[in-house]
This record gives C-alpha cells, structure tokens and sequence, in this order.
C-alpha cells in the first residue's frame, strides 16, 4: 500500500508587481536513492533595484512531472545555486509548491498542497520511523515556484534543488501513513494575500474536514507585522494551537512549530467546524496592499481505514482552483456554489496574458 508528504510549512506568497516568465527554464525529477531530486531552472536574475524587497520576481513555467519510485516521504531540503555550481542565498527563493491534481485538500474539494515553502520555512522532516507520506510511481505532481533577487547583484544559470526525502517501500516502516492538509484564512480560492488596513486586524475562515483523524504537526505562513494565527475547534471552542512569528533582528525568519504527535495529535471530526485567524499589527498610518496573508499546514493521520479521497474533476471549485495555480487566471474570489456553479467577485476572473502578477498558489 503507498500513500502520499505533508505541507510542512506553507508559503504561497507573490508580493510585488514586476514578473516575468522563465520560459527557458525546465522542470526535471530524478530519483538519487533515498532522496527524489527536484530541479528548477536554469534561471538568470537580474540585479533587483528594490533589493530589499525582492518585488521583481521571475516565474519559471509551472510543469507537471511523474514520481518515479515508490517511497513514504518524511522530509525535505533545498538549496539554490548558479551556473557554476555557487551556493546562493536561499532568500531567492521566494515561494514553492508541489501539488497533487489527482487527490484532495482535507478541509475543500480542491487539488491537494503536497508541501509548499519560502525563505522563512528551511528544511522541515518528521521521525522517518514514525510517520511518512507515500508516493507512488506514475504519481502526477505539479511544481510551481517563484524566485527572486534581493541580493542587489544578478546571477545568471540559477537552479532551485528540492530534495525529497523517502524510505522505500517494503520495509517494517514508517509506522504511521499521513497527508498534508492546510487550511487558509484567504480560501477556497484565488490570491491568498490581502490588505492590511492601519492598526490591529484579523481575518478568518471556517470550513470541516472530509475526514477523521488526528493533527500530528502544525505550522504556518505569516507576513511581517503579523502577531500570531490561531487554529481552532469552534464546535467545541477548543483552541488547538497558536503559532507566533519568529524574527531576528527585527525581520520575519520563521514561525513555531506544534508537534501535536508528542502528545499523540489531536482528534479533528467531519461533523465539527474548525477556524483559522490571523491577527496583524499594521504600525503605519496607511493601508499596506497586499501586506497580510495566514495558512496553517501540517501533517493529518486518518483514522484507520480512511482512504484519502481523489478530486472530483467536475466540482466548479476544483477547476477554478487548477486554473488559478497552473496560472491561467489570476485574482481574488469570494466563491460559492449556487445552483451547481461559482461566483468570482472583485478582481476575480482575469485571464492571464504575457507576465503574470500576484499569483498565489
């Protein structure tokens, strides 16, 4: 039986307006034995003139590539260098995702978020003895990520490498099977940040997974001025965690980590409704566009005998929600489904034409 990684960390962040499209750049996945290696690239990148911010970001095509071993997936890496093999700065890497078309989120009927990343996230593993998240061969994984350059001098050649760690199939472990979930105060669909207005702010969304089982780990993505993101059972007012950013030198570098599986995970129930908030503290006098954004993403075990469900393809929320990361529209939606289909509202439905900006898988 294979079964498939966790989200450790969500990042699916684009600020900034100024993109391009690598069109030169390819996708490749190769399996170096206990590791599948994902490369990105190459990808030359200009000096930014904003380089502290890094808004001018380059966008390699998003590609679709086949896992070619079976494997239980328990951790990742990556690093980032040039033509000459130079390790660079990871702060170039603003954003990865690795998705699933073929399976879905636990909380919506949208493709499911294998793992994502961005330059606060680091490597990320689980006891490999323990839990892992199968894969199997043939399995359809979309790669799509965002670069950047706010290292003030051009670099040309650049590659991104994602290492996936995994131990083979038909061994006595990993113990337990487990999948990524997330669940994001900007869902069910489209860009995932949004304005922080002056002052103290929050947001939320609620929805119930489609399944039991227990949360084994929890994390999360924040903006700078965020003061923590909460996720909890509103059913029975129980707050499950709270994360809080983790900054040095006055910059956002990270945000804690819950290692539910320690206390042996938290039981979540497809008849309770569950709630992520994310509160900012915006110190200016102005609004910061696009300056907020909160996802929490961990690792779920069913209960025994769950199978993790596939997509319905025909569901207008899931065809949305592809179109969106494979970067066919862009923009934000405040979708329901009524009589069967969606309704986009706001800057919602744009085609996308040349050079796609503020593309949030």
């Amino acid at each position: 039986m294979v079964k498939r990684i966790e989200p450790w960390l969500v990042c699916l962040v684009v600020g900034g307006v100024h993109t391009a499209v690598a069109q030169e750049s390819q996708v490749t996945i190769n399996d170096l034995g206990g590791e599948l290696l994902i490369e990105v690239g190459p990808i030359d990148l200009p000096a930014s003139a904003d380089a502290d911010h890094g808004h001018h970001g380059i966008f390699p095509p998003v590609a679709t590539v086949s896992v070619p071993t079976h494997g239980y997936l328990y951790g990742f890496d990556y690093d980032v260098v040039d033509a000459q093999g130079n390790e660079l700065p990871t702060d170039i890497v603003h954003h990865f995702n690795l998705i699933d078309p073929d399976h879905q989120e636990l909380f919506l009927p949208i493709s499911q978020r294998m793992m994502a990343a961005g330059k606060e996230t680091g490597a990320q593993s689980m006891p490999w003895m323990l839990f892992g998240y199968p894969v199997y061969v043939g399995q359809r994984v979309v790669v799509s990520a965002m670069l950047h350059n706010p290292t003030g001098a051009p670099h040309n050649g650049v590659s991104l490498r994602i290492r996936l760690k995994y131990v083979d199939v038909g061994r006595p472990w990993p113990f337990f099977e487990v999948y990524p979930f997330q669940l994001d105060v900007a869902f069910p669909a489209g860009d995932k940040s949004f304005d922080l207005p002056p002052g103290r702010s929050s947001r939320s969304y609620d929805a119930s997974p489609a399944m039991e089982g227990r949360m084994m780990v929890i994390g999360s993505h924040l903006h700078e001025n965020a003061t923590n993101i909460v996720f909890e059972d509103v059913t029975t007012e129980r707050v499950i965690w709270e994360g809080f950013p983790v900054e040095e030198n006055g910059r956002l570098t990270g945000v804690t980590m819950g290692r539910l599986y320690r206390k042996g995970g938290v039981k979540v129930f497809p008849d309770h409704t569950y709630r992520v908030t994310v509160f900012y503290e915006n110190p200016t006098d102005d609004v910061i566009a696009a300056g907020g954004m909160g996802v929490v993403a961990g690792v779920f075990m069913p209960s025994r005998g769950g199978a993790w469900p596939r997509v319905d393809v025909s569901d207008p929320l899931y065809a949305l929600d592809r179109e969106h990361y494979m970067r066919v529209v862009r923009g934000k939606y405040d979708v329901i489904k009524e009589g069967g289909g969606v309704i986009a509202e706001g800057d919602a439905g744009e085609q996308m034409e040349g050079t796609p900006a503020h593309v949030h898988n």
